[in-house]
């Protein structure tokens, strides 16, 4: 089993791409590894309550993709309490991550 982290910093509503990177994410983990996903920048959108695309964050979520969110990214888009959950935590957790011996990361 990998461990993986991948990186989202799109907005779905902006790149019609970021679905299909939800659908990597899920088949990463489909397959027995473990995946940590980290929203920053405007990754952070579908945590806001009611989005569109909350329901894609939540499905990875039950098939026990760890989810974190940066929480400088969430306080400037005015994102008080994102999907439940979701770990807010910063950039230098990020770091330590990548910094992890055998962690593959994807930046999407």
């Amino acid at each position: 089993m990998a461990k993986y982290l991948l990186i989202e910093s799109r907005d779905p509503f902006d790149s019609a791409d970021s679905e299909y990177f939800s659908q990597l994410v899920e088949g990463i983990c489909d397959r027995g590894n473990e995946v940590i996903l980290f929203l920053v920048q405007n990754g952070v959108f579908p945590l806001r309550s009611g989005s569109k695309h909350s329901d894609s964050i939540g499905a990875l979520l039950k098939n026990k993709v760890k989810v974190l969110a940066d929480d400088f990214s969430l306080k400037e888009r005015a994102i008080k309490k994102p999907l439940d959950g979701v770990e807010v935590t910063d950039i230098d957790r990020v770091v330590d991550l990548l910094l992890e011996p055998g962690t593959k990361v994807l930046w999407h």
